[in-house]
């Protein structure tokens, strides 16, 4: 009987992907499941023998494991690389681009409010 073995709901495709291969490698036969039209059918990797369920389970809990320590490596590299940056000092390297933010941003406002101003005189 089929069983479901990994939610695709929320996972990003790289991650949906490497679980594909991962089964396809270890011989798991699985089909998936999309979420539909509307998007309210809950999209799956799904197994078609109830017997590899410990395998793939097991298979899948080791790449997360080790997934998420790689991405939490990454995002502590990220950190430690772009330390010194931060908003003000982007817009302090780019002032052109700050002066044409903010006139994009009073002139928008100026025309969301005229009618209003114009129409009390």
């Amino acid at each position: 009987m089929p069983v479901p073995v990994f939610r695709l709901r929320n996972v990003p495709e790289d991650e949906a992907e490497d679980i594909r291969v991962l089964l396809e490698e270890n011989n798991i036969d699985h089909y998936e499941t999309p979420a539909g039209n509307w998007g309210i059918s809950m999209p799956s990797i799904w197994l078609r023998d109830d017997d590899q369920l410990e395998q793939a389970k097991c298979l899948i809990d080791e790449y997360q494991k080790a997934r998420q320590l790689r991405v939490r490596a990454e995002h502590e590299q990220s950190k430690r690389d772009r330390s010194k940056k931060s908003i003000s000092s982007e817009w302090l390297a780019s002032p052109m681009q700050l002066i044409l933010y903010i006139g994009f941003a009073v002139i928008i406002l100026y025309f969301s409010i005229k009618p209003f101003i114009s129409f009390g005189l």
